[in-house]
């Protein structure tokens, strides 16, 4: 196969929620001397964001997006070891996850997917995760980029308490924070300290993106 029949090959593997696909066309890219990045960002990132954009147009519902990002991580788990050092040190760092208190993920994993997919390197810590995880954070994984989520009102305020903690260990200033859930908006976002809102996974990406 041609490269560029192998990079459409990855992009309608994911697409089309194959992971087998994906996995197989993803060993074919390294066989025939494709660039691992060039695998991953014209092959499965651009199966991604058709995917991303196929659900803010409410084409795609939440089980296609699930199963093609299950069909990306198969191709990128292949292809990640073989970026070149120089490359990977290059990547933006970030953490991702639900506020304490708060146990709905699936927009976090979609968000989380959407940044992966953008050539970020996301760190998830989960749901219900405590204030000091994400504030830690910022040193144990050289976070430059953290991401919160909530779908609950009553656990905003645990947005908040991350800012205020980050202040206070005095790494504020290393990252860029962006929010986002249901209840959440801009407003709350600059009430709070933080830098960015996002409505969707789409929004965010291109805020993250801009402000890294």
């Amino acid at each position: 196969m041609q490269a560029q029949d192998i990079l459409a090959s990855l992009e309608k593997a994911v697409i089309t929620g194959n992971k087998a696909d994906s996995i197989k066309f993803a060993k074919e890219s390294l066989d025939a001397g494709i660039k691992a990045l060039d695998a991953i960002d014209k092959g499965l990132v651009k199966g991604m964001t058709i995917v991303g954009d196929k659900y803010a147009k409410h084409e795609y519902f939440l089980p296609q997006v699930l199963l093609a990002a299950n069909a990306m991580y198969g191709g990128l788990d292949l292809l990640l070891p073989h970026i070149p050092k120089a490359d990977a040190d290059k990547k933006v760092i970030g953490v991702i996850g639900v506020v304490e208190g708060d146990v709905h993920d699936i927009g976090k994993n979609i968000v989380k997917t959407m940044l992966t997919a953008a050539g970020l390197d996301i760190h998830d810590l989960g749901k219900d995760v405590p204030v000091e995880d994400f504030v830690n954070s910022v040193k144990s994984a050289r976070a430059s980029l953290i991401a919160m989520s909530t779908l609950m009102t009553p656990t905003m305020d645990g947005m908040k308490a991350v800012v205020d903690g980050l202040i206070e260990s005095g790494d504020r200033m290393k990252v860029k924070i962006i929010i986002g859930g249901a209840p959440t908006s801009q407003p709350f976002a600059d009430d709070i300290g933080a830098d960015m809102h996002a409505i969707n996974a789409q929004e965010a990406v291109k805020k993250v993106k801009g402000a890294m």
